[in-house]
This record gives C-alpha cells, sequence and structure tokens, in this order.
C-alpha cells in the first residue's frame, strides 16, 4: 500500500506506522512537489524496508535516473507520456520502475515494451481525486504488477481491491485534510479497509 504525496516527516512515519509499505514523493510540478534535499531527509528517518518512490511526470531522464540514485530513493514512477525508450533507460538505471497510465489506455497492455515493474493506472487528471470506471482495467494487465490509483479513499478502497485484486493501490487525496498534508483519521480508517479487503481475499 502506497501512500504519495508525501511533503514532511511526520506524515511519512504515521504512514509507516500505521502500515503504508510504500511513500510516493512528488518531484512533478503540483501542490505536492518537493525539492530532492528535503525529500533526501525524511528518507533518513524511514526504515529500510519501506519503498520509496520518486513521482515524475515528462521529466528528462538522465534527470530521474540522478535523482533517485543521489538520494537513495527505491523506485521511480514516471506519470506523464514518456515514450517506452526513455522509460527502459530509466527502467535500467533504477532499483523498480512504475510507469503510470490513465484507465484505457491502449498501451497498458504492453507494458514489457516500456520495461515496466508495475504499472499504476490512474484516472485521467492525476491527483484530483477522481475516481475512474474500473471495469475499463479489468484484464488488461497482470493484477500481480497492477497499482491502482485515482480517487481511492476508505470507503471505495475495499471495493476496488475485491473486484480488480491489485498487487498494490495507492492513494493521496483520499487521506489528506489538505494538498499535502495528511489527516491521520483517514489515514487510519484507510488502512483499516486495505487490511480488511486483503483478509477477506
Amino acid at each position: 500500500m502506497k501512500v504519495c504525496g508525501i511533503t514532511n516527516e511526520p506524515d511519512a512515519l504515521l504512514a509507516v506506522g500505521l502500515g503504508a509499505n510504500a511513500l510516493g514523493f512528488v518531484f512533478a510540478p503540483s501542490a505536492r512537489q518537493m525539492p530532492a534535499r528535503a525529500v533526501a531527509r525524511i528518507l533518513d528517518r524511514l526504515p529500510s524496508d519501506v519503498l520509496t518512490v520518486g513521482v515524475f511526470r515528462n521529466e528528462a531522464p538522465r534527470r530521474v535516473v540522478d535523482i533517485v540514485n543521489e538520494i537513495g530513493l527505491g523506485a521511480a514512477q514516471l506519470h506523464g507520456e514518456e515514450d517506452s525508450e526513455s522509460c527502459r533507460y530509466v527502467s535500467e538505471r533504477v532499483p523498480i520502475m512504475l510507469k503510470a497510465f490513465p484507465a484505457g489506455h491502449p498501451e497498458i497492455a504492453n507494458l514489457d515494451k516500456y520495461g515496466a515493474d508495475l504499472v499504476l493506472i490512474d484516472s485521467v487528471s492525476p491527483g484530483s481525486g477522481r475516481v475512474f470506471d474500473w471495469s475499463v482495467a479489468e484484464g488488461v494487465a497482470d493484477s500481480s504488477r497492477m497499482v491502482v490509483a485515482g480517487g481511492l479513499n476508505s470507503s471505495n478502497v475495499g471495493d476496488v481491491i475485491e473486484r480488480l485484486r491489485p498487487y498494490g493501490v495507492d492513494v493521496s487525496t483520499g487521506v489528506e485534510m489538505a494538498p499535502g498534508r495528511k489527516d491521520p483519521r483517514k489515514l487510519r480508517a484507510f488502512m483499516a479497509a486495505v487490511e480488511s479487503a486483503n483478509g477477506s481475499s
């Protein structure tokens, strides 16, 4: 379970303490954008078994690789219109690479062409908190490599886990009190819903 849009140490430690096994840090222009130096300070405080993910959008592949490796992130998530060549360049030089596509994108079925370890399926407007039609994600990718995002919260995450059986789920807006500021109650409820859904599967 990945909590994305982390902007401060207390939220990072809270998410991990409640059971998140991955955290996302946004390097693309956004209300949640973080400078690499600030992310590095947070990484120093995290357990080594937490997957830390840098989120980039249409960034130069070399810069993605430099940031991930210089500050010690565990993965790069490419969340723009990156072509397969750029994605493979990154994939060959970082530990793990996730390629994000909007739901219904025809290239979801061609994941290996991008060299991606995982595919993240999101709404057409990432970070908007909008849910996409989950039926368009059924059968288009190996569920063991699929992470689902897009408008997830404690009231619907159990349904998407039951329906799609993804490798993971990704939440940002659904556990916030404001952009980049996590709400402990929403985060706790979300984690409980994920645990309940996984326990019943």
